[in-house]
């Protein structure tokens, strides 16, 4: 079936017509190659994820072996984060591939502080408070998001799937991503129980 559409997509392909969804690989004809625009690696092949980060913790709003835009889901990922945790999102960090003018005004609308760099002079009367908060949600997603990314491809992984289905591939994401969770959280409770035990003997 698959050497059949990669036939009939080379066909379009030597007669000038656009293809979509083109194959790649027989053995996985569900995999696309991604754009990345990095230096070292300008094209990958695998799922993209659009993730979502709470208090450290990784949530997969959206995952495709299609390429897609994440800039344009910002909507979703707020919604997704709110119905997780019961509460009114009100910073984000974000990449800028979300700083679209869409993206601008719904967070405007919603009074949600991000760090995008601002368009044009800056205001006078710009409370000194929000230019810190700016910051300080850029700094922070550049280094426990990005940091966490790292971490799940290195040590769990996320990086290399090693996989040779659809299904499979999905399932070992997910399970890379949510075991890096786990282990975070594992952490986070033993160093809770130590210092507790520590106050005990003070």
């Amino acid at each position: 079936m698959a050497i059949k559409e990669v036939y009939r997509q080379q066909t379009d392909h030597f007669n000038k017509k656009e293809v979509k969804h083109r194959i790649v690989s027989i053995d996985r004809p569900y995999i696309r190659p991604i754009v990345r625009g990095k230096e070292n690696k300008r094209v990958e092949f695998g799922a993209k994820v659009n993730n979502i980060q709470i208090d450290g913790i990784s949530f997969i709003e959206h995952h495709s072996f299609e390429a897609f835009n994440e800039g344009t889901r910002l909507k979703q990922c707020v919604e997704y984060q709110q119905s997780l945790t019961g509460v009114p999102v009100t910073r984000i960090g974000m990449d800028t591939i979300y700083a679209n003018n869409e993206n601008r005004k719904y967070c405007t609308e919603n009074s949600i502080t991000t760090n995008f760099v601002r368009k044009g002079p800056r205001p006078k009367d710009e409370p000194a408070e929000i230019s810190s908060a700016r910051r300080i949600i850029g700094n922070l997603r550049a280094t426990v998001m990005e940091g966490s990314f790292g971490n799940q491809k290195q040590h769990y992984g996320v990086g290399r799937i090693a996989a040779r289905n659809r299904r499979s591939e999905t399932l070992q994401l997910f399970f890379g991503i949510h075991m890096a969770n786990a282990a975070t959280l594992a952490a986070r409770q033993l160093a809770a129980e130590l210092k507790a035990k520590e106050k005990k003997r003070a």
